[in-house]
């Protein structure tokens, strides 16, 4: 024969598992104070080692990335280790075991799951491995440009040249090609113009040469470069191009200013004609007329 519900049972039952929990949990409060404690000293520990690693341990470092990758690593172990060791101040050893033990379940899910974020983690220990980029570089990728800021585990921050921020996954950098203006000290820069079709064109080419060489300092296996290139519709278009020094686009952005001012100086002086493009309005036989206004 079944037993009967009883309410008063059950609510009796309940209350003596709380009271065995108040009691195991009041037992326990010396042990939850230690563990806090010691995540704490962890926590503490771990931001030393981090600061400390960037400063002394990884000095030699050229590259800021990887200390930056490498004492993130090391926070995040010591604070994996103060979790362990609070755990078995709690006398949760045989719960960290069942952890340990799903682990391996969980994170083949995971993994699937998080297939983007894997890779992303991985290209970031590239990037911070390979010098191809570095912080503080100027680069180019997916048509933004700017500093490199920082490089994490999951993307590259870039500080674009308006001072606005812009975040990209590293897989990108590892798989698509981008730009470094800032691997080579040397940049080439060109300036276009044109001159009116009743111009001197070996005077034209001989005056601009001697302009950039004069002002724009070039290095061995370089030089000055003048092709003209084009009749154009109102004149015979060149191009100049020489080197400076520059990592950055704003040394390039200078050295134009700089020539373009100078060959309009320049080509004033010599009275040489920079026209400007002119159109011609043919209205055939069609003669413009006037209405004579009413009101007059």
């Amino acid at each position: 024969m079944s037993e009967k519900f009883s309410v008063s049972n059950s609510i009796s039952n309940l209350w003596d598992k709380l009271d065995g929990w108040l009691d195991a949990i009041i037992l326990k409060l010396p042990n939850f104070a230690v563990a806090i404690l010691v995540m704490v000293l962890f926590y503490f520990i771990a931001k030393g080692l981090k600061k400390f690693s960037r400063k002394v341990l990884f000095k030699k470092l050229s590259d800021e990335s990887i200390k930056q990758i490498l004492s993130k690593l090391i926070y995040t172990i010591v604070i994996l280790i103060g979790f362990f060791v609070a755990l078995g101040v709690l006398q949760l050893d045989k719960v960290l075991t069942s952890i340990l033990a799903g682990a391996g379940v969980m994170g083949l899910a995971i993994g699937f799951a998080l297939q983007g974020t894997l890779s992303n983690t991985v290209s970031g220990f590239m990037l911070s491995f390979q010098p191809k980029v570095r912080i503080g570089d100027f680069i180019e990728a997916q048509g933004k440009s700017g500093y490199v800021e920082e490089i994490d585990l999951r993307a590259v921050s870039i500080r674009q040249t308006d001072n606005d921020y812009v975040i990209i996954p590293n897989k990108i950098f590892v798989d698509s090609p981008f730009t470094n203006y800032s691997w080579t000290e040397r940049a080439r820069v060109s300036v276009s113009c044109g001159v009116g079709y009743e111009s001197d064109l070996q005077k034209v080419e001989d005056l601009v040469t001697k302009i950039i060489t004069e002002n724009f300092e070039q290095q061995k296996n370089e030089g000055v470069e003048f092709y003209f290139t084009e009749f154009g519709d109102s004149s015979i278009n060149f191009i100049t191009r020489f080197w400076i020094q520059s990592q950055q686009p704003r040394p390039k952005f200078e050295a134009q200013h700089k020539a373009i001012k100078l060959i309009k100086k320049n080509f004033d002086e010599a009275g040489i004609n920079i026209p400007f493009p002119i159109r011609t309005l043919d209205f055939g036989k069609n003669k413009l007329q006037m209405a004579p206004n009413k009101d007059e």
